[in-house]
């Protein structure tokens, strides 16, 4: 996770901590539901497939790095983590 990182004991995103540019995720189970509606209350976050976001745009409009929208419990607004630009990443470039 970048820009934000996911608290274990309240198993919620929170702060990250000082100096720590990601932090890792416990292993996501993607279960289908059929009509799912997520919280409102609740952060989506982008999901990459590198920390380079930025990618070619495809004819949906959407860049070839953005895999899918993570439903991610918070206590704070979802406009918060938006603001910080908290994202999902699925490997670290080096």
């Amino acid at each position: 996770m970048d820009g934000a990182r996911w608290d274990r004991e309240s198993m919620m995103i929170c702060d990250p901590f000082p100096s720590v540019m990601q932090d890792t995720m416990p292993i996501v189970w993607f279960k289908p539901l059929k009509d799912f509606k997520p919280d409102p209350e609740d952060y989506l976050a982008p999901l990459y497939k590198t920390s380079e976001r930025a990618g070619v745009l495809s004819t949906t409009g959407q860049s070839t790095n953005y895999i899918i929208s993570v439903t991610i419990p918070s206590k704070e607004p979802p406009g918060t983590w938006a603001l910080r630009a908290a994202a999902l990443l699925c490997m670290l470039d080096e």
